[in-house]
């Protein structure tokens, strides 16, 4: 599936992080980590003891200055500290995602998950055009379970809420402004075919057929997503979702997760998908260092915007086969170039 370089969006904010709060020009401030003092745009104190840190040599990385207070690992004891998992009770994760059925009731998840397999097996690649693949959820309603106990783990722990649509709230950007016909150089339409796909994959995660994927905690890159299970190219990974607003709104908020939505010629009518509050686990796929060879080929999604039905719509898509145990990873800020990324991991 081809896209132009306008179609690739960013996955943060389109500008810089804030300086730190705290002036180093009085003082001869170096990282506690690496010892050097050089980077200090980029270096912060702690609030407590006063020493520094880059943001990139902490553990995991912080992707902006936080907001309010901030202490170091050593003040708040909190280094490599896991978060506390979700109960891997049934009851309790079908309330969490306000699954509308049991995924185990006897004919939802053999029968069903392969007649959806058979339809996905269908849409291969043709001379004409390479359409989108639905994701092929496990078989197993344990695995699932833990698969969504991982997810509502991660949502826990960033407190936010499970939702899989974007959302309009008030004093926020309207759903009216969400027009694919303000794109700067216009928008590619999803297929009918592939817009099938797409409700098919929602239709399947409201049953609690989920996508074959964990969000697991790592030390250095924090919270991230891996496949737990064999993903063909060209499936469909998920929608990125949240709340959206316009980024005029956002040019100075801490958000390390935003998403462009809508480039428009006029700035003003710019939009973003903002995740902080409401979000699904696209929130927890992280970006790849794309000053580096290295960083590069971990690259296995894209994130693509669609006219879906008149509204844009921001898609993260397999770029090639994902085998299981593989880490997702995308261009973490596309052809804008406007987010730094040297220092990702």
């Amino acid at each position: 599936m081809s896209c132009s370089k306008r179609s690739t969006p960013l996955r943060r904010r389109t500008s810089a992080p804030k300086p730190p709060r705290k002036s180093l020009s009085l003082n001869d401030v170096g990282c506690e980590k690496c010892g050097s003092d050089e980077s200090p745009a980029e270096l912060l104190l702690c609030d407590k003891c006063d020493k520094g840190y880059h943001l990139f040599c902490l553990r995991p990385i912080l992707a902006s200055v936080p907001k309010g207070s901030w202490f170091c690992p050593s003040c708040s004891n909190t280094t490599n500290k896991k978060p506390i998992s979700f109960p891997l009770v049934q009851t309790k994760i079908i309330d969490f995602f306000r699954i509308q059925r049991s995924f185990d009731a006897p004919g939802i998840s053999n029968q069903d998950t392969r007649k959806k397999r058979k339809r996905g097996s269908s849409l291969v690649m043709s001379k004409k055009k390479r359409k989108l693949l639905p994701y092929t959820p496990s078989e197993d309603p344990k695995r699932r379970l833990e698969q969504m106990a991982s997810l509502a783990t991660a949502l826990t722990a960033t407190k936010a809420k499970f939702s899989n649509e974007l959302t309009y709230m008030p004093r926020m950007a309207p759903r009216s402004a969400n027009s694919p016909a303000l794109e700067h150089g216009g928008m590619q339409i999803l297929s009918k075919e592939d817009t099938e796909t797409l409700n098919l994959c929602k239709s399947m995660m409201e049953r609690g057929e989920c996508p074959p994927l964990k969000v697991v905690f790592d030390p250095i890159e924090g919270f991230t997503v891996e496949a737990d299970g064999f993903i063909r190219d060209l499936t469909i990974i998920t929608e990125y979702v949240g709340d959206v607003d316009f980024l005029k709104n956002r040019e100075n908020d801490d958000g390390d997760s935003m998403m462009t939505l809508l480039s428009a010629s006029d700035p003003s009518q710019m939009l973003v998908i903002c995740p902080d509050k409401r979000s699904n686990i696209a929130r927890f796929i992280n970006g790849i260092n794309n000053h580096t060879p290295e960083g590069k080929k971990k690259q296995n999604l894209k994130c693509v915007r669609f006219d879906v039905h008149g509204e844009c719509r921001a898609l993260l898509i397999a770029n090639r086969d994902i085998t299981k145990g593989e880490r997702l990873y995308y261009n973490y800020n596309g052809y804008e170039h406007e987010y730094p990324t040297e220092h990702f991991v």
